[in-house]
């Protein structure tokens, strides 16, 4: 068993995370989501009053006030705990789903843990722990992943799954193999749903299947056109060989809308989120016509929490206020009008 590394590396390296995605050449530059391709059907009678358009829905059992689930991003740092705490009050505020960064650092030096912790300022929000899936193979097991969710008081727990990203950083964690049937073991026994998601890489049909049959409550496909970790790592990078590595696959993946269609094709009743490269409400909108319960977005929430809790307010205001216009001018009352035929159609 490979012997876990110490928390100041990981702590070191979630301080290099924000400040790259904050300031370096890591978007995708030629690879998009995919969603260009399709346009709304403009309905100039909607037949609506704007004000009692509803963008509430559930997911996994908890009422949120909008699709929206800030994605998991940082923790670790003290930088990172203010951001998490910027996001998690105005969560609140809105009714929004949100996500923490890898709790790893946490699990490595207990006393990171507090980075983390915002139920105290949201109660009421669905909150969801995380931790990479390759950590299974690394001296993690069901302890760690109830110590993770037990002390965020979480609802659920992501499992990441980061193979591009792993093999481009400077001593990555590699080893996939058999992981699988651990994934299904701990779905099993964890008392809280797990959600398998990727990183920004998409996840494909096949493996959505196998996902679901192993007992995953959720999927976020989290496809190609935002942010490339492969980048990032690369930008990151201590040597030449893991610098061109990341140069080689900064633009590999599978797009986001492209993930999505075929993973609703495998099942119409998974929970399904949609992230990757979204970055305003009709972004958020298109995808939930394809075929998502939830929208997931990272790097714009990461840029506003970065400057101030009102920058974050401001972003979840107009966020909404963009989905609320989509269903207006497509003559929709609620989200769930969005995938009805010829609302959405390819361009």
């Amino acid at each position: 068993m490979t012997v876990l590394p110490v928390a100041h590396e990981t702590q070191t390296r979630k301080a290099d995370h924000l400040r790259i995605c904050l300031e370096g050449p890591v978007q995708c530059a030629q690879i998009t989501t995919g969603l260009e391709h399709y346009r709304f059907t403009h309905c100039c009678l909607p037949e609506l009053d704007w004000h009692d358009i509803d963008i509430s829905t559930t997911f996994l059992g908890h009422r949120l006030g909008a699709p929206l689930l800030i994605s998991s991003m940082t923790g670790g740092t003290e930088e990172a705990h203010q951001i998490n705490r910027r996001l998690a009050v105005v969560a609140q505020h809105y009714g929004l789903a949100m996500g923490v960064g890898s709790q790893r650092v946490g699990v490595e030096n207990p006393d990171l843990m507090s980075t983390f912790a915002v139920r105290s300022l949201a109660p009421d929000i669905l909150l969801l722990a995380n931790l990479g899936a390759v950590q299974l193979n690394y001296g993690y097991g069901l302890d760690q992943c109830r110590r993770v969710v037990d002390q965020l008081a979480a609802n659920a727990l992501i499992l990441h799954l980061n193979p591009l990203q792993e093999a481009v950083q400077t001593r990555g964690d590699t080893n996939f193999k058999g992981l699988l049937s651990k994934i299904e073991q701990l779905c099993a026994a964890l008392p809280v749903p797990v959600i398998v998601k990727e990183v920004g890489n998409g996840i494909s049909a096949p493996l959505v299947r196998r996902l679901v049959e192993a007992g995953v409550a959720a999927v976020d496909v989290a496809g190609a056109g935002g942010t490339s970790w492969a980048r990032v790592e690369s930008e990151r990078a201590i040597d030449a060989h893991q610098r061109r590595l990341g140069q080689t696959f900064g633009e590999w993946g599978l797009p986001t809308a492209d993930c999505l269609v075929r993973a609703r094709a495998v099942s119409s009743t998974l929970p399904l989120i949609a992230s990757g490269g979204l970055r305003h409400g009709l972004d958020v909108a298109k995808t939930l016509a394809l075929g998502a319960d939830l929208a997931g977005l990272a790097m714009p929430f990461l840029r506003a929490a970065s400057e101030s809790e009102a920058a974050v307010a401001a972003l979840a205001d107009v966020l909404t206020a963009e989905i609320t216009t989509v269903l207006f001018c497509t003559g929709q009352e609620n989200v769930a009008g969005l995938r009805q035929p010829g609302v959405l159609e390819p361009v």
